[in-house]
């Protein structure tokens, strides 16, 4: 069978299409060729699916890629399975999420989806129908094959939904069970699918073939890394992260084998957390870019940590000439701001733009005393400076066609340590979620990649401060980062973190005195609750971790917290 993971655009029909039936006519001599969940359409097109159109073209699509499946010339016929939205004929909402088996022009079995969750970023009841408790196999070169998607291979402890479907499917005896998924990536998640898929496998004694998407669609990033279980050894193959790929994997009764050698022994290749990052940031930004239809990228660069590591991952992305950065002192930048970002930008070959903001600020200060008879608070005089630079690019993207990044980390984007309409204008912040201290680390990483300090040390060492008064830092206003970073990832993720995460913020926070640790506890989440209406208006963020803001987690505004 062949493992076809593919990067698709949403309702882009032509291009999906194009790569499916690619696939396909390379492949001709494979029995079973397997696609992801929603393939032709792409995972997920929210709705889009309501457009009076979005069935019509879709199964315009569909049916070109059945067509593809036809006899060749050489009398080659290979079954396929496929993801896309089909009807629903019957009571409830009017659309399922399918896998179609084809073969020789014909559709020869349709599943829905049973099991659709509504948790995290995930949202499928909205539209889709479960469908009905029931295996979908089919007989494939002597072999039983049953189908699965995607969340239906979840609920192996049954706590989450009544039904289980690959239980159901297992005691069906199937000889191999195939899972077609759209799962979004998050650090950790590689393992996860792996320790998961491997203790089912082994519970029904069936091996599992596991075929994801990879590509980003808007904030989620979708790593692909399809795999195949041995339910004597565990994962024996997996496919590339973060790029496509279709690859022949061979099953038959002895087990799995690929260019002609027996698959005995486990993968076991987990990237590190800053590996991870900077793998899924770099697909993510590239994809939006291409996908949305942008030249290139525009940032703030301000000689910090923030900006230094966002203007470095988005040369890495898109090449430097396609990143611009802009340096903007104020009265109360330091010296070391504009020699950083030149430093930085050097390193990289980015061009630098300077403009400094002393004349708009004085200017601003004064029209609001001549307008309102008041001088401006200290925080209005911080805030306007945000807000002077954060017009700037606004302007470079409206003349240029750039994409702004608006460069905040997840630690500063929780308590509200940033300006509306200001540091946080932008179409998409890399970082956002990443707490502070993992910045660091990835700042660290990129470094040693590169063999050498391409983000100067001068930018990591230095005490951060957003620059906007005298003597300003970050912990006039904050408790230090590594405190700060353990309370947020508790309050914020809780029971989806790691184990070890978990249990590692907690040690760290055992270690403060009682009484300030409840207080400080109650403090950082009074500010995370308090500017909730800050992040209702901020950029998409690129999805790293278990639970991100945005679509992840939904709070409202007008509450008592």
């Amino acid at each position: 069978m062949v493992l076809a993971q593919l990067n698709y655009r949403l309702c882009d029909y032509a291009a999906n299409t194009a790569k499916i039936i690619r696939v396909i006519d390379e492949n001709r001599n494979a029995d079973l060729i397997v696609f992801s969940e929603l393939a032709v359409s792409g995972y997920h097109p929210q709705d889009l699916v309501e457009e009076p159109d979005f069935l019509v073209r879709q199964q315009q699509a569909l049916d070109r890629i059945i067509a593809a499946t036809r006899s060749s010339a050489q009398g080659a016929c290979p079954y396929v399975a496929i993801g896309a939205v089909t009807r629903n004929t019957g009571v409830g909402k009017r659309l399922h999420d399918s896998l179609v088996l084809v073969r020789n022009g014909e559709v020869v079995l349709t599943y829905h989806k049973q099991l659709l969750p509504t948790y995290d970023i995930f949202d499928e009841h909205r539209h889709f129908e479960p469908g009905d408790d029931r295996a979908a196999v089919a007989d494939i070169n002597g072999h039983r094959v049953g189908f699965l998607v995607c969340e239906d291979g979840w609920n192996a402890d049954e706590r989450d939904y009544r039904a289980n479907p690959l239980r159901t499917l297992a005691l069906h005896g199937v000889d191999l069970i195939v899972s077609i998924n759209a799962s979004p990536s998050n650090v950790g998640k590689q393992r996860l699918r792996h320790d998961l898929f491997t203790r089912v496998a082994r519970a029904y004694q069936v091996p599992i073939v596991y075929v994801n998407q990879v590509g980003a669609n808007d904030q989620i990033v979708f790593d692909g890394a399809s795999f195949a279980v041995d339910p004597a050894v565990g994962v024996v193959y997996e496919l590339p992260l973060f790029s496509e790929a279709a690859a022949e994997v061979r099953y038959d009764a002895h087990g799995f084998s690929a260019n002609g050698a027996r698959l005995r022994t486990p993968v076991a290749r987990y990237l590190t957390d800053p590996e991870f990052y900077y793998q899924q940031i770099k697909i993510g930004l590239h994809d939006y870019v291409r996908k949305v239809g942008f030249r290139g990228v525009v940032v703030g660069s301000s000689g910090g940590i923030d900006s230094a590591l966002t203007i470095a991952l988005a040369a890495d992305t898109l090449g430097a000439a396609n990143v611009k950065a802009v340096t903007m002192p104020s009265i109360y930048s330091s010296a070391g701001s504009v020699n950083d970002s030149k430093a930085l930008c050097r390193n990289l070959g980015v061009e630098l733009y300077l403009h400094e903001i002393g004349e708009l600020f004085a200017s601003y200060k004064a029209g609001f005393l001549r307008s309102f008879g008041a001088e401006p608070s200290k925080l209005t005089r911080e805030n306007v400076q945000a807000r002077i630079r954060g017009t700037i690019l606004m302007e470079y993207s409206n003349h240029f066609g750039h994409l702004v990044l608006s460069t905040g980390n997840k630690s500063e984007m929780s308590v509200g340590y940033a300006t509306l309409y200001g540091d946080m204008n932008g179409g998409l912040n890399l970082i956002g979620d990443l707490y502070k201290t993992e910045v660091y680390a990835l700042a660290q990483y990129y470094n040693a990649l590169h063999g050498r300090d391409i983000i100067p040390a001068a930018v990591i060492e230095k005490e951060p401060s957003a620059e906007l008064s005298e003597g300003q830092r970050d912990t006039d206003s904050l408790p230090p980062y590594a405190v700060l970073d353990q309370i947020l990832k508790l309050h914020i993720e809780g029971a989806r973190l790691r184990a070890d995460e978990r249990s590692d913020a907690e040690a760290r926070l055992a270690g403060l005195e009682a009484g300030d640790r409840q207080d400080l506890i109650a403090r950082v989440a009074n500010m995370v609750a308090h500017t909730e209406f800050k992040r209702r208006q901020a950029a998409p963020i690129i999805r790293c971790r278990a639970r991100a803001f945005g679509n992840g987690r939904q709070m409202p505004l007008a509450a008592a917290y």
